[in-house]
């Protein structure tokens, strides 16, 4: 018997990245531009940094709350004052190590081995390989794809529901979509999870990332305080802090008690340290995380400009998110086509096979860089597709 056949099967049927293997492909080569993962250009700003660090000098580095630090809890309640007008008590909200890990710890919170939970496709990979290594099932339901937008179909959701389905999982706005729901979207969803006592599991995490101004529709724009919601977010995207992996969900307080055990099981909670950054983040990042979003608006506008001008890409500028999914003409193959375009034009995408049901003849682009460098990415992948 070999060592890895003596392993969790569950364990050794965990997918591998198939944005990873891009990046590892090409990894490292000169004149590269990376747009292949979710990240922006920019290094985590000073002000952050030096929370941090100044915390790390004074000895802040023992263990500490596992719901996460007073100061950190009460930092997000008074973000989601500022920008979502909703006074939520610390009580619900609790630190994790990274949005991922949010997941995993929700994930575990909601289901046991062979349940299922419902999510929407194309879809960032890793909320149905969190599901899968937990032993439960994951269930997806394929956006529709109309004249270069996605669209959200009920009734689809509804038939995929069954009596081993525990919830819904919604990111919105959408990686790699960049679907977008309206509020009608989200009380039509709330409407069904009700309906068949349902969890819904909110992926919010690019909600400051909307083109339309202000901030993404959110389940607590139509929520009632005992709809069966749990929020899972991330400070990766909006405050550069891919690196840190901190991120936090906001959950009933009746779960209180639960989710701790959980982050007590896991991880025994997150550097103090790195908490106090994560602090900064929140109380001094407002200006920080607007900057970001403009310029994401405007290198999302240069690169679809371009695209959707060789007449060989279907795709719409999308609403929200940090992300172009583009189907281009001629492309039946995102894998191959992703490894040929890193290798001919030294731009990195991701290939949509990564992403799901949907997403297969689809390659993302992350346009959350300097628009200098997206034009000249942009101006690349023109010459290719043009060259199909």
């Amino acid at each position: 018997m070999s060592i890895v056949s003596s392993l969790s099967p569950r364990a050794v049927a965990a997918p591998e990245s198939g944005i990873v293997e891009v990046v590892n492909y090409a990894r490292g080569r000169e004149g590269l531009l990376p747009l292949w993962v979710g990240e922006g250009d920019l290094p985590t700003p000073d002000f952050i940094s030096r929370a941090a660090m100044d915390a790390l000098a004074a000895g802040e580095t023992f263990y500490t709350w596992q719901r996460g630090i007073p100061e950190l809890r009460q930092a997000l309640s008074d973000y989601y004052t500022r920008h979502f007008g909703i006074r939520l008590p610390v009580e619900h909200f609790y630190v994790t190590g990274s949005g991922m890990q949010a997941i995993q710890i929700a994930v575990q919170a909601l289901t046991s081995p062979d349940d299922e939970l419902v999510y929407l496709s194309p879809s960032w990979p890793n909320i149905a390989a969190a599901l899968e290594i937990s032993g439960a099932r994951s269930v997806g339901v394929e956006l529709q794809f109309e004249g270069g937008k996605w669209v959200v179909d009920l009734d689809r959701i509804e038939t995929a529901i069954t009596p081993k389905t525990k919830g819904i999982f919604i990111n919105t706005p959408s990686n790699p979509t960049g679907w977008t729901a309206t509020k009608q979207d989200l009380r039509d969803i709330l409407a069904l999870a009700r309906r068949h006592d349902l969890w819904i599991m909110a992926d919010e995490i690019y909600a400051r990332y909307y083109f339309a101004g202000g901030r993404a529709p959110s389940f607590l724009d139509v929520m009632e305080p005992d709809d069966k919601i749990i929020f899972v977010n991330s400070f990766s995207k909006n405050w550069s802090m891919t690196g840190w992996r901190v991120g936090w969900i906001v959950a009933p307080p009746e779960m209180g008690q639960v989710l701790e055990n959980l982050i007590q099981y896991s991880t025994s909670g997150v550097a103090q340290f790195m908490q106090k950054g994560a602090v900064a983040a929140l109380d001094q990042g407002d200006d920080f995380v607007a900057a970001n979003i403009a310029k994401a608006a405007r290198s999302r506008d240069i690169l679809c400009d371009a695209l959707i001008a060789t007449n060989r890409v279907e795709t719409l500028k999308p609403d929200g998110a940090i992300y172009a999914f583009l189907k281009i003409d001629g492309v039946a193959d995102s894998r191959k086509a992703a490894l040929d375009i890193v290798d001919k034009t030294g731009v990195g995408l991701a290939p949509g096979t990564a992403f799901g049901r949907g997403g297969e003849l689809f390659l993302r682009a992350c346009f959350l860089r300097d628009p200098t460098q997206v034009a000249t990415a942009a101006e690349r992948l023109c010459d290719y597709i043009l060259k199909l």
